[in-house]
């Protein structure tokens, strides 16, 4: 597949560095909703997302795509985009990729008669977005903790891809690393890493932490649970909607509670950014 010409319609920081990105590899590139955004000259800006669209063969949305069902998701945008006007500007005829695509912007999409593929289910994007949020994690753990992270207690729910990352750098750190999963083989890694493993199920007789990772996308930490919690306990939650945390539970318990959804776009967006790039030109080498 042969694309010279991308539009970049929305996003945060990590969306105006892909546009920058894309455009120092030679493509054309438009972007759309970065008026409050310095995008590098190699970019073309243009105030009207529909004739961004207009003017691309691959046009890539935010990151999500939109946290309503309607307007895109443009924080740098002086005006209002919505996803009809975009998806009213293209044509079946050229390829489209969003990021978080939920059930309702995909059946918009496709009653169109037009596709979009989302390069947040990428696997290399997951692996690659796994060190800037365990990165993230771990700035935001430092400001906010009274302590240093050497010697503290550290408990990480879940082990995949951004947990074995963020554990390991806690290690790294002279934390005292506990991972609590369901399956026994995740625990025996976590062991074999030299962490102390435990089952999620007894959870609640693992002991009291400094500082709680979570990042399983279900509720682990309900009410009861977090009843047992030291007050001053930091909670940071990094699985993706709709989180593992009761928020309101948590509050009315003051529990200092953070959801850091986003963390590679917040705390390193031009790494964020070319791991985004490196995906969808993955994508176009196989074909789309």
């Amino acid at each position: 597949m042969n694309i010279e010409s991308f539009a970049v319609i929305g996003g945060d920081l990590r969306c105006a560095y892909l546009a920058g990105l894309l455009a120092a590899d030679g493509y054309k590139v438009i972007a759309s909703g970065f008026d409050g955004a310095d995008l590098p000259p190699c970019v073309t800006g243009c105030t009207n997302p529909s004739q961004a669209v207009a003017l691309a063969e691959f046009v890539i949305l935010p990151m999500p795509v939109t946290t309503d069902g309607s307007l895109l998701n443009a924080p740098f945008s002086r005006s209002r985009i919505t996803l009809e006007e975009v998806l009213g500007a293209m044509k079946p005829s050229q390829k489209l990729v969003g990021g978080a695509v939920s059930d309702a912007v995909r059946a918009e999409v496709e009653s169109r008669g037009l596709r979009i593929v989302d390069y947040l289910h990428r696997d290399e994007l997951a692996v690659y977005n796994a060190v800037p949020t365990a990165e993230g994690a771990i700035q935001l753990a430092m400001e906010e903790l009274p302590i240093t992270l050497h010697g503290s207690r550290c408990l990480v729910t879940g082990y995949g891809r951004v947990a074995r990352a963020l554990a390991r750098r806690l290690g790294a750190l002279g934390a005292d690393v506990t991972v609590a999963a369901r399956r026994f083989s995740d625990i025996a890694q976590a062991e074999s890493q030299g962490h102390t493993g435990v089952e999620i199920a007894h959870l609640d007789d693992a002991g009291d932490f400094d500082v709680i990772f979570n990042t399983v996308p279900a509720l682990i930490f309900d009410r009861d649970r977090l009843e047992g919690l030291e007050r001053s306990t930091l909670l940071i939650d990094l699985a993706s909607r709709p989180g593992g945390v009761d928020f309101n539970a948590a509050a009315e318990l003051q529990i200092k509670t953070i959801w850091a959804l986003s963390l590679p776009g917040r705390v390193a967006p031009k790494s964020a950014g070319q791991i985004i790039k490196n995906t969808i030109l993955n994508m176009i080498k196989e074909g789309f």
